[in-house]
């Protein structure tokens, strides 16, 4: 479903320069957009596995691979969820048919036997060091974060992000046996329509953003 209505063959983009398909940059990027409203359309297992396939694979800080995803389907966890979301989020998260929370795991060094089997010891390394591993656990999970929003893109999903929420009521509400935090809640989905999106805001010129030295 096409949401946007912007003519994006007037973008001064250099398209020799890509290594995609320009409607494969369309697609993860320059026609996509953050959905508000979302139809009732069921969002499949199979959609949400495919999407975490491609997110594995990006990097991360020492191949930690941090994040963790609640997929919120029923009734009652939707309501509890909710309950911790800023006022204006309550009714996306009520009526999306898919709302995952992603979460960052503070205990990931238990799984670097299997992720790093070449750096020996590392887990041990990181076993008495929380506060490390909490920094370290953030970073990398809001950067797998960004990696899942393209890959649900990719498997032909829509998705809302939104950061109004109480973490630490989240937390103890679905986390408190396992000890992840929560970091973003992302409604998944198929837009309700054009209204489902805000206009699109503007976005900064690469002149205003690198430097070089």
């Amino acid at each position: 479903m096409t949401i946007d209505t912007q003519d994006l063959t007037t973008l001064d983009v250099d398209a020799s320069v890509l290594a995609v398909d320009g409607t494969v940059a369309d697609l993860l990027f320059r026609s996509a957009r953050s959905v508000n409203t979302f139809t009732d359309e069921p969002v499949a297992d199979e959609q949400v596995q495919a999407a975490y396939d491609l997110l594995r694979w990006g990097p991360t800080a020492m191949n930690a691979s941090p994040l963790r995803l609640l997929l919120v389907r029923s009734e009652d966890a939707r309501e509890r969820l909710a309950g911790h979301m800023s006022e204006g989020n309550r009714d996306r998260v009520l009526a999306a048919p898919l709302t995952i929370v992603a979460a960052a795991d503070t205990d990931f060094h238990e799984h670097l036997g299997t992720l790093v089997p070449h750096l020996p010891g590392a887990r041990d390394r990181f076993a008495g060091d929380p506060q490390a591993r909490a920094g370290m656990a953030r970073t990398s999970a809001l950067i797998q974060i960004g990696y899942l929003i393209v890959a649900l893109r990719a498997v032909g999903l829509h998705v809302g992000p939104m950061g109004g929420m109480d973490t630490a009521g989240i937390d103890a509400e679905f986390f408190a046996e396992n000890g992840w935090t929560a970091l973003l809640v992302l409604n998944v989905g198929q837009p309700s329509g054009p209204d489902a999106v805000r206009p699109r805001a503007p976005r900064l010129e690469y002149s205003d953003v690198a430097t070089e030295v």
